[in-house]
């Protein structure tokens, strides 16, 4: 068997070289004729796979090593009886973190207490939920709206659009849908910011086009709202740098650019070609995983500053918001994104308290940490 797989997948040899021939290719040079004699295409979400890549290939399968398939024509795929298998919510707690760092980043420079802030959690699948809970661990009053999901179930905790944009932050964890009852392209455009207060605030780790870019970038310019956090754009990676101007953290698609996400996409991408073309697979990524890091409060932090202070030593958002204001050119941040370090989970983390109150390792062990029980 043949199989055609984009070179910036981690570990792609070691998790897909016993299945048979590795064709590895760079995404950005994939040609049609690149991939023509593959039995199987494994790709990440910067490939679009439909008939132009596709017609004429002798393709049976399509992995996408992601945790969404916006990129992938599914419709083109069944009229052509090619197999499809993503990896749905790999990154889930990588971009609750994410989230979860940026509030508390924003808060300490904003000057707020998220324990007396709303957000409103805009779709509620694999990342809005865990969004939800890690909010909520902070003490911030949780609005979660998700129609879709409401149909589906009848709970009537999933509200409507209208019912949550009023809340002070709105973060976004929705797919790109263009038509139909519900479309999120440009969810957020000019109707909608001029709706907003001068105290409402936007984060973005979705999709880029689920907000007007040049809109948002009007708005905050005439400092209509207070602020915006963007790890998704607009034109990727084409982005419009007059806007990353205009963020409190701009950073280039990497909110789910965790260590463990990544080898849970490329062993979710594995288990779905296995599944598929029915093998058995014997790689174990175990061993991958770093060993669990001690970490503490700095100085004499308390309550939301310490943890700052100690959610700053799992992910250093910064550093990765200043590789993006590094980047000039679309190529840059290409790069940039492929380059970034892998960070592990807050899960590879330990929190020593020391004599710090309850109160605070029910938030850490909330926002998804371990804590250093007393006596250890």
């Amino acid at each position: 068997m043949i199989l055609a797989i984009d070179r910036a997948i981690p570990y792609w040899a070691e998790a897909f070289s016993e299945f048979g021939e590795l064709r590895p290719f760079s995404a950005e040079k994939l040609k049609p004729k690149d991939i023509r004699d593959a039995d199987a295409l494994v790709v990440r979400s910067v490939t679009q796979v439909d008939a132009s890549l596709l017609e004429g290939s002798s393709t049976r399968f399509v992995a996408a090593a992601s945790a969404g398939f916006d990129h992938i024509d599914r419709e083109y795929l069944a009229t052509r009886g090619i197999g499809f298998g993503y990896a749905a919510g790999c990154n889930a707690v990588a971009v609750s973190e994410y989230i979860t760092t940026a509030l508390v980043v924003i808060a300490s420079r904003r000057n707020w207490d998220l324990s007396q802030k709303s957000i409103a959690v805009i779709g509620v699948g694999h990342v809005g939920s865990l969004v939800a809970k890690k909010a909520q661990a902070l003490g911030m009053e949780v609005l979660l709206c998700d129609p879709p999901l409401r149909d589906l179930t009848g709970d009537s905790r999933y509200l409507d659009f209208e019912d949550v944009v009023g809340a002070d932050i709105l973060s976004f964890h929705v797919p790109l849908v263009s038509k139909g009852r519900y479309p999120t392209r440009h969810m957020v455009d000019q109707v909608l910011l001029d709706r907003l207060s001068q105290n409402q605030y936007l984060i973005n780790s979705s999709r880029g086009a689920v907000i007007n870019n040049s809109e948002l970038k009007m708005a905050l310019g005439k400092g209509r709202i207070e602020g915006a956090v963007l790890d998704v754009w607009e034109g990727e990676p084409q982005i419009d740098f007059s806007l990353l101007d205009l963020v409190d953290i701009g950073t280039p698609h990497i909110a789910g650019t965790a260590l463990d996400g990544k080898i849970r996409a490329t062993e979710m991408a594995r288990d779905e070609l296995c599944s598929f073309f029915k093998m058995q697979a014997s790689w174990n990524a175990e061993a991958l995983y770093p060993k669990e890091k001690v970490i503490r409060p700095s100085g004499q932090s308390a309550g939301q500053d310490a943890v700052l202070s100690t959610i700053l030593q799992a992910f250093d958002i910064s550093g990765s918001d200043a590789g993006l204001r590094g980047t000039k050119t679309a190529s840059d941040f290409i790069q940039l994104r492929i380059n970034h370090p892998l960070r592990p989970e807050f899960r590879h983390f330990r929190i020593d308290l020391r004599d710090q109150d309850s109160e605070l390792q029910n938030i850490f062990i909330g926002l998804g940490f371990k804590v250093v029980e007393r006596g250890e």
